[in-house]
């Protein structure tokens, strides 16, 4: 679908300038475009490297391992149909620490295993469990200590502060987790629940 939209743009753009007269004009602005996507890309490559080394080592330090330590009565409050010692825990723990260190891209595998653990324990059923759906909202409105993502952006955009937005982030993405967890639990203790056989 993204590529029919893009595609839409890009020929509309073309018309648009075939029929102002325009069109070197656009040509230029793709080029230009093309050059700043290429800038920016760089720009997160060196930052996304300098942030990815830091949480490693974190990781070898013990920082993480201490991290998960510290989540796991959270898990048995958030998941108390789960095991705190089992797979699904130590998995749903482990996303929740890469999130928090804004390591994304090691979160999604993590956030993958923990999904596919608590899909093990709903049986494989086709309806979603309580537990399923609150590791959806968790992962989705997750807390960041250090939003390297946004950090790189910021810094690759020349931004004269790019770390200025981490105490904006910390009051957001904590409002976000309590927001959300409050509405699947209310959702879950007093939602109207599909009957069987029912559409």
């Amino acid at each position: 679908m993204m590529n029919v939209i893009w595609a839409g743009m890009i020929v509309v753009a073309v018309i648009a300038g075939l029929c102002t007269g325009r069109l070197e004009s656009v040509t230029q602005a793709g080029l230009d475009g093309a050059a700043g996507a290429v800038e920016m890309v760089l720009g997160l490559l060196g930052m996304m490297c300098l942030w990815t080394g830091l949480m490693n080592i974190a990781q070898k330090s013990g920082l993480v391992a201490k991290f998960s330590r510290m989540l796991r009565p959270i898990i048995r409050i958030l998941f108390p149909d789960i095991s705190t010692d089992g797979k699904a825990a130590g998995a749903i723990v482990s996303n929740m620490v890469a999130n928090i260190f804004g390591l994304s891209n090691a979160a999604t595998p993590l956030g993958l295993k923990a999904m596919d653990e608590l899909d093990r324990l709903n049986g494989g059923s086709k309806t979603a469990s309580d537990a399923m759906c609150t590791f959806v909202v968790l992962n989705t409105a997750s807390i960041q200590l250090v939003p390297s993502t946004v950090i790189a952006i910021r810094a690759a955009a020349g931004s004269a502060d790019p770390f200025g937005i981490i105490v904006p982030v910390w009051i957001s993405s904590v409002c976000g987790v309590l927001v959300g967890v409050f509405a699947i639990k209310f959702t879950q203790r007093h939602g109207v629940r599909r009957l069987p056989g029912r559409r």
